[in-house]
């Protein structure tokens, strides 16, 4: 029948969809997306490099063809994060207030410049540099090249972990040579509330300076450090919620049971649970009479994905207004059997409330919908946003390590990691998020390495490739700082892409602290510390 049917671990059915139809120049409505069970992702299977492999061997062939990659396969040839060469020149007054900053960043693309457009990454990347500061001329190139090696992809909060690393490296060697202690400087430099960003960014609610102030706070800042060879580092990072247009379509059971269908695939940081809440804290029924699963691409019209932490602020969206608009629907039958008008009808408890406290429980104002609309309801809504948000979310993270002098082996203590969230909307999954983060920026920081020789990758096992297991995470303390101010339903913010980044520039910063030697390179390796030290004999 002409239709091209795909059954894909991806994290974007919809847009890969419609980047297939652009390529082979067919209509996206020939193109139906199935997904099958995606597992971990932090950006690699938003791409779709695998997809037109298949699609011409199936169309030469005409028969199924189908790609698996085993986890080795994945490593040598799928995506990584982009390398980075950073280049900063900063100029700071004497009393320590920051002036200009000049910055030039080139990331490595890989071959093919990637599987998802290099350009968006560095771009990304480039915003980040020096965002929560107040710099009044700031200059930034960003570059990406193409390379003969692994393309690279967006990889959790494209090119920020690199840019914030440099910058916040940077923020502690002028502090250092000002005579500041690090966290006094970063203070006198920080956007207060009314402040621009160096990019002409107007926020509101403007929190970072609390953030900090709370992580000194929490993590003892200041307090004298013991033993000898230990020390404290500190970093911030600032991240916006994207938005975006989504859909979603919402069933009501005579039973009362409601079904959400979603265009977002379930790939386990929480989004089915989250949206869980948002429908049954609109329709006020209880969180397990609603269920949330996803279909195919012919289902919905349109929806992002899973990536860029917009998760909850475009889907959710959808979702809250999908339920927003089943609930006026009830709310009109509740108010014909109450005998009152339908802004006269409050929620309390699981029951719909009218005059003179006279009301229906939500089961028997279900049974009586359905019934005058014989049978199921059905509701599909479309969302888009009217405006970007004026929000963004602020973390700073202390990071308390001890090196050993003889071997330059780092051993990292303790994280003290501090959100400005808006509210959290689920606190399992939200903590989930910010200890895997910080987990995932611990990796990047000290061990996860791809070295090439002649282009290829080398470590191709779980023994050559190294990632932190339970004995390398130090202590994690988390401290939120909950304000009605964010943009997704019930004022929440984004989480997912932020914890992760400011931890290798902390860890950095404490080790300067502990033992006196700057790394400029990551992972920091324990080697690299032994020659510094020994350069310093």
């Amino acid at each position: 029948d002409g239709k091209v049917e795909i059954w894909a671990s991806n994290t974007a059915p919809y847009s890969l969809r419609d980047q297939l139809a652009e390529d082979l120049g067919i209509s996206k409505e020939r193109i139906k997306v199935h997904i099958l069970s995606v597992g971990g992702d932090f950006g690699g299977k938003a791409s779709l490099i695998d997809v037109p492999i298949c699609y011409f061997l199936a169309e030469r062939s005409g028969r199924p063809v189908k790609l698996v990659l085993d986890y080795s396969e994945e490593l040598l040839a799928a995506a990584h994060r982009h390398p980075a060469i950073i280049r900063l020149r900063t100029g700071v007054e004497h009393d320590g207030t920051l002036c200009a900053v000049q910055a030039q960043v080139i990331f490595s693309g890989g071959a093919y410049n990637a599987f998802k457009i290099s350009p968006e990454v560095t771009i990304l990347g480039g915003r980040r540099l020096g965002s929560y500061y107040r710099i009044p001329a700031i200059y930034v190139e960003t570059y990406c090249a193409y390379t003969n090696q692994v393309p690279c992809t967006q990889t959790r909060t494209p090119g920020s972990p690199q840019i914030v690393f440099a910058l916040e490296s940077q923020m502690d060697i002028m502090a250092g040579e000002l005579g500041f202690d690090p966290v006094e400087f970063r203070m006198k430099n920080l956007l207060t509330e009314g402040d621009p960003s160096p990019m002409g960014e107007k926020w509101r609610h403007i929190g970072v300076q609390e953030t900090l102030k709370k992580a000194a706070e929490a993590s003892g800042w200041g307090r004298s450090r013991s033993p000898k060879h230990c020390g404290r580092g500190v970093a911030l990072y600032e991240r916006g919620t994207p938005s975006g247009k989504a859909s979603a379509a919402i069933t009501l059971e005579a039973d009362g049971q409601v079904t959400l269908l979603t265009g977002v695939p379930d790939v386990g940081p929480g989004f089915y649970t989250v949206a869980q809440q948002i429908v049954s804290e609109t329709l006020g029924t209880a969180p397990d009479q609603v269920r949330v699963r996803f279909e195919d691409t012919d289902s919905l019209p349109y929806d992002p994905g899973t990536g860029g932490s917009k998760s909850t602020n475009t889907s959710g969206h959808a979702a809250y207004k999908a339920a927003r608009e089943l609930r006026e629907k009830l709310l009109a039958v509740a108010a014909r059997h109450l005998g009152c008008a339908p802004e006269e009808v409050r929620q309390a408890r699981g029951r719909f409330v009218g005059r003179g406290d006279k009301a229906i429980a939500y089961a028997e104002l279900a049974r009586l919908a359905v019934a005058e609309n014989d049978g199921p309801i059905f509701h599909l809504t479309l969302y888009e946003p009217q405006d970007e948000p004026l929000v963004t979310a602020f973390v700073a993270q202390v990071a308390e390590v001890e090196v050993e002098p003889e071997t330059g082996q780092i051993q990292v203590k303790k994280i003290t990691t501090v959100h400005d969230t808006g509210m959290v909307l689920n606190t399992l999954t939200f903590q989930g998020q910010v200890d895997g983060g910080v987990v995932n920026g611990l990796g990047f920081a000290l061990m996860e390495e791809t070295p090439m020789v002649d282009g290829r990758i080398t470590t191709l096992n779980m023994a050559d490739f190294k990632i932190p297991c339970t004995k390398d995470i130090p202590k994690l303390a988390t401290v939120l700082l909950e304000s009605p101010t964010g943009p997704v339903p019930y004022q929440g913010k984004a989480i997912a892409e932020i914890p992760n980044v400011p931890t290798a520039a902390a860890i950095a910063n404490a080790v300067a602290n502990a033992v006196g030697v700057r790394l400029f390179e990551l992972p920091l390796k324990a080697e690299n510390v032994y020659w510094e030290l020994k350069k310093k004999l």
